[in-house]
């Protein structure tokens, strides 16, 4: 069945092509040598917000050559494994295609980054950071450059609504004279007593002076806790007395800080106070030797070491309350999008899917991916280098294991566990799909693409594709182009292209229709293709 399509399908080759294109057709790919990369955005989102930039203002005439020029130098320094330089031009390309000359202030603020040990952080212990820069801009500097570094309360995301406090001012925290011309040569170290600051989010902030011109200013997102090196000690010690299937939940935000300040993930939407105080209720539920799990229904967050990758990785849980385990009842695995989490199909969509499941009577579980841009195991994007590998091999392992601990804890209908996913999670379900056609009764991938190579792999599972036909991420074509694939090896396709639809309001209008199509679905056994 398909419900509104138009035409214009790309083969397989230059839908591979377009794809790279428009998601990472950059591919300065997810470098794993950044050292203490907490500190800088994630180089995935940044290319997908340019590409996206690029598809939304459409560069005609002298903007267009522009745009080409630096897409050429993003490519040669993709080349050369000159990651900062990447990251400079994808600054100038997006200061082009929003009408901002590209000066030499501007690319010295791009240069600038602060570094630390640390970005989650005990106030009450004396706090080390680098001012540095990512490459050499084009500027011409006198000896004269001071810093002056300031600490903020981080406001709010998103715009002030009526009657929204002001934001507190910045408190001044030091003054740095003598500051090298070149940062990238000579850092500057600074240390910083963050004593009396209130517990939270804050922005440490660095602006860069010539004499006195301001030559731009670079900020540091940290969260501040007094007293979290002694809890962390403090549920390190508890986790040997909780049964050994909540350990990983207490032992959860330590592990997760080392990551962060390891350089190996970013904070993202971490609630330092809510996951301490999480695992400090585990403890508490946990004496005596009960599950603090067990019997449990509604919406959870839950953890496990992922073996081999060295890490505690979370996943998020929606039980039925009907569920007593009396009856066996269906799974949804959730994959979310690049650069959100495991969170995302609870916290987002307007938080539908778990009051879905509730209704349909569905297990919900969302994984991690191993990392935000792991993309499930999918190679369509490209990555060949090791690192890229190895965050691919863990992300798909990180599903499955996730598969396999909701089968190990709850009483799961093995003919009805069902993969959903929006954007890279559309990717990864579709990825998963043909790796592992024997497991899934029914797919839905939102605003996704996939190989039509594969499409054969895939015949036997029913799909519900949905995708907005003004998509400026992921290009509607490559939903065009599976469900034709998936249509000519025979598959069971249900299509709704959205008029007018983006890469993301396609989601919440049609979340109940999807689940109302994995409601009717069991899997048929024969029609599964077997691995070859």
């Amino acid at each position: 069945m398909t419900i509104h399509v138009a035409s214009g399908f790309l083969s397989a080759e230059a839908l591979a092509k377009a794809v790279r294109r428009t998601i990472l057709a950059l591919a300065l790919t997810l470098a794993p040598t950044w050292a203490l990369a907490q500190a800088l955005p994630n180089i995935s989102t940044t290319i997908v917000r340019y590409n996206t930039r690029k598809a939304t203002v459409k560069p005609q005439g002298e903007l267009k050559a522009q745009i080409d020029a630096v897409d050429q130098e993003i490519a040669e320094a993709n080349r050369l494994g000159r990651i900062g330089e990447g990251r400079r031009q994808i600054a100038r390309g997006l200061a082009l295609l929003d009408g901002t000359p590209w000066t030499a202030a501007l690319d010295f603020q791009n240069s600038l980054a602060l570094r630390s040990e640390r970005t989650l952080i005990d106030s009450a212990v004396s706090y080390t950071l680098r001012l540095e820069q990512i490459y050499s801009p084009s500027i011409e500097l006198t000896p004269a450059i001071s810093a002056k570094v300031s600490l903020r309360k981080r406001p709010p995301a998103g715009p002030p609504g009526p009657g929204t406090t002001p934001a507190p001012a910045a408190r001044e925290l030091a003054t740095f004279d003598g500051v090298s011309r070149d940062l990238r040569e000579s850092p500057l170290v600074m240390e910083l007593d963050l004593a009396g600051a209130e517990d939270g989010a804050h922005l440490i902030e660095t602006e860069v002076f010539d004499g006195t011109t301001s030559l731009g200013t670079t900020a540091l997102g940290v969260v501040l806790m007094k007293g979290l090196d002694a809890k962390l000690r403090a549920l390190e010690a508890a986790a040997a007395g909780v049964p050994p299937g909540a350990r990983a939940d207490v032992l959860y935000p330590g592990d997760f800080i080392k990551n962060v300040n390891r350089g190996r993930v970013g904070p993202g939407t971490f609630n330092l106070a809510g996951e301490i105080a999480a695992a400090e209720a585990v403890v508490a539920t946990a004496k005596g030797g009960k599950d603090p799990f067990k019997g449990r229904t509604g919406d959870m967050e839950r953890h496990y070491p992922l073996e081999g990758a060295g890490e505690i990785m979370p996943y998020r849980v929606y039980v039925p309350k009907a569920y007593t385990g009396a009856t066996a009842m269906p799974l949804v695995i959730a994959l979310h999008g690049l650069g959100a989490n495991e969170d995302s199909f609870f916290d987002a969509y307007s938080k539908l899917p778990p009051q879905l499941a509730e209704k349909h009577g569905f297990l919900l579980a969302a994984p991690l991916g191993y990392r935000v841009d792991g993309f499930y195991g999918s190679t369509i994007m490209g990555g060949g280098d090791a690192a890229s590998k190895r965050r691919a091999e863990y992300s798909e392992k990180d599903v499955l294991e996730v598969l396999r601990l909701m089968k190990a804890q709850y009483r799961v209908d093995e003919s009805r566990i069902f993969l959903i996913g929006h954007s890279m999670g559309a990717i990864g379900t579709w990825a998963l799909a043909s790796k592992h056609p024997d497991i899934w009764a029914a797919l839905v991938p939102f605003s996704g693409v996939g190989s039509t190579t594969l499409a054969e792999r895939m015949k036997g599972i029913p799909q519900f594709v949905v995708h907005g036909d003004n998509d400026a991420t992921v290009n509607v074509n490559g939903s065009r182009s599976m469900v034709a694939a998936l249509k000519k090896a025979g598959a069971d396709v249900t299509y709704v292209e959205v008029a007018g639809g983006s890469h993301t309001d396609v989601v919440v209008p049609n979340l109940p229709k999807a689940f109302e199509f994995l409601a009717a679905q069991k899997k048929v056994a024969s029609a599964v293709p077997t691995k070859q």
